[in-house]
């Protein structure tokens, strides 16, 4: 099949007016639903109904609490180099919407994104769809419309009853279970884990990379009869600082002592160990879809040389050392202190902060205060972000060494470059949008 281009998309998606806009789109969208997130897939359905008949791709949902962005990057970097035609959604952005929908590796253009969005407002009538809803729906009318092999969508919040889910996978994927949004999934493990199960559908693989993972998923997958894969139990790797290895059982059910391994492979091209554990959740997934798109171990090593997504230990060349990371939550705070106890000696580590309200501040602060010498929290806009002096006072009462309080991340990095020696770090981490503002500062964005 020739690869499609996004000009390929047809032109007979209904036709916005000369005076509406991406950024139009988005602005009223987001003002027209009361909540920013209405959990649920009556409505979604519905809607996805009206736009017309599916596309003729494998799908592959992947879920969990960290490690999404990375695996889903991981597998379209993978099956673009075997050749397939992939499309991508994710979420959220850093620098602008486009990165949520990804066809053959490029980012849908503002015009195509916006017939889309045409597409689903005529197709939904009176029914209300959150931002992230009409979002999720624009996305899948772009894959209807080009020929795909593959589609690769990343749950929003959960699984269960995040839009997307509205979807049946043909493989479903849930990275790890954490503690994180627990206003909506549950305040403890076995009830998010229950949640994140819910992208699971009977007789299809299911892949879980959780090291522990929690009974209420295992049972789910049993109940439903959902062929679980388990990291330890039924794949899993080893290495060492020069290659690693992967290996899985022939069956699902650790019972089978037959072993597949796969050695002498490159790391990923995204750093931190923890990447090991996505790469090893992706080849598992592939090779449980192997008779439908069958991958090379050429295409393997390649993809996972080639991979690339910001903000996940991201280190932008230059001196001082800089870092981007959009943990969010204690799991991945824990597992970024780890990935910067690795990268060897630096006399200073310098903090730029911010993160919502809503999150688990003090945890966070927890899983990395023996990491940074500087403290620079930094307030980020919207009502759920968190004040620089309320981050401040948490840091202090910690233990923490804070340098000033700053209006936004860029101020603080401004602040940090400024401050820092040739040979010191520079780290900034804590949400999406803190992560945004100082890539924003560093990369101005294009669209």
């Amino acid at each position: 099949m020739p690869e499609p281009h996004l000009s390929d998309l047809p032109a007979h998606l209904p036709a916005h007016l000369p005076d509406e806009s991406l950024a139009g789109w988005l602005a009223r969208i987001e003002a027209r639903h009361g909540q920013t997130i209405a959990l649920g897939l009556e409505r979604v359905a519905r809607v996805r109904t009206a736009l017309g008949a599916d596309p003729h791709a494998v799908v592959i949902t992947v879920g969990g609490t960290n490690g999404k962005g990375s695996t889903c990057a991981m597998l379209e970097a993978i099956l673009r180099a075997e050749g397939y035609a992939v499309g991508c959604y994710t979420s959220p952005h850093l620098l602008s919407y486009n990165e949520r929908v990804r066809i053959n590796g490029e980012v849908v253009a503002d015009d195509a994104l916006v017939r889309a969005f045409a597409a689903v407002e005529a197709a939904r009538g009176d029914t209300a769809l959150t931002y992230f809803e009409h979002g999720t729906l624009a996305a899948w009318q772009l894959f209807r419309t080009v020929p795909l092999d593959v589609i690769i969508l990343e749950v929003g919040l959960g699984g269960r009853l995040d839009a997307v889910n509205v979807i049946d996978p043909d493989c479903a994927i849930v990275t790890g279970v954490a503690l994180d949004h627990m206003d909506y999934l549950g305040d403890n493990r076995e009830a998010i884990a229950f949640e994140k199960a819910g992208i699971f559908r009977p007789g299809r693989p299911a892949i879980c990379g959780d090291p522990h993972p929690p009974q209420s998923l295992i049972d789910h997958a049993a109940t439903i009869g959902a062929r679980l894969w388990t990291l330890g139990r039924d794949f899993g790797f080893e290495g060492d600082r020069q290659q690693w290895a992967y290996w899985r059982r022939a069956a699902a059910d650790g019972v089978g002592n037959a072993l597949t391994k796969r050695g002498g492979l490159a790391f990923p091209a995204l750093r931190g160990n923890n990447q090991l554990l996505n790469a090893a959740v992706v080849i598992t997934a592939l090779d449980t879809l192997r008779a439908r798109i069958p991958v090379s171990m050429q295409a393997i090593r390649q993809g996972l040389m080639l991979v690339e997504l910001a903000g996940r230990f991201q280190v932008l060349p230059g001196q001082p050392t800089v870092v981007l990371d959009v943990a969010h939550n204690p799991q991945a705070a824990g597992v970024l202190a780890d990935n910067l106890s690795n990268m060897g000696f630096y006399p200073e580590t310098w903090a730029v902060f911010g993160m919502l309200a809503d999150k688990d501040v003090d945890g966070v602060i927890a899983a990395l205060r023996t990491r940074v010498d500087h403290w620079l929290p930094c307030t980020l806009p919207g009502p759920r972000g968190l004040a620089a002096e309320a981050l401040a006072a948490k840091l202090s009462a910690a233990g923490g060494e804070v340098v000033d309080c700053f209006a936004s991340a860029r101020q603080a990095f401004a602040h940090a470059r400024k401050s820092a020696t040739e040979s010191d770090r520079i780290v900034t981490f804590g949400s999406f949008l803190t992560v945004a503002d100082v890539l924003a500062a560093v990369r101005p964005v294009s669209h």
